[in-house]
């Protein structure tokens, strides 16, 4: 067992190790930072797209209303 201490202890020692940890780090952080962007956009397209389809069946509401009221 001690000398599975000794062995870990040396190879994080080591720059190289710390490096790759580091890039370890830095990749899922960045892969979490895109989801989350991802998500954020995904949000903002269904918004305009909600947003568009609620503009046009006010419109169509509209133009039914003024019939109606043309037609009494």
């Amino acid at each position: 067992m001690q000398q599975a201490i000794k062995a870990y202890r040396s190879i994080t020692a080591t720059d190289e190790f710390r490096t790759l940890e580091r890039m370890r780090s830095d990749a899922r952080r960045n892969e979490a930072s895109a989801l989350g962007n991802a998500r954020r956009e995904g949000y903002r397209e269904a918004e305009d797209k909600l947003s568009g389809v609620i503009s046009e069946q006010a419109a169509r509401i509209a133009e039914l209303e003024a019939l109606l009221k043309k037609n009494t």
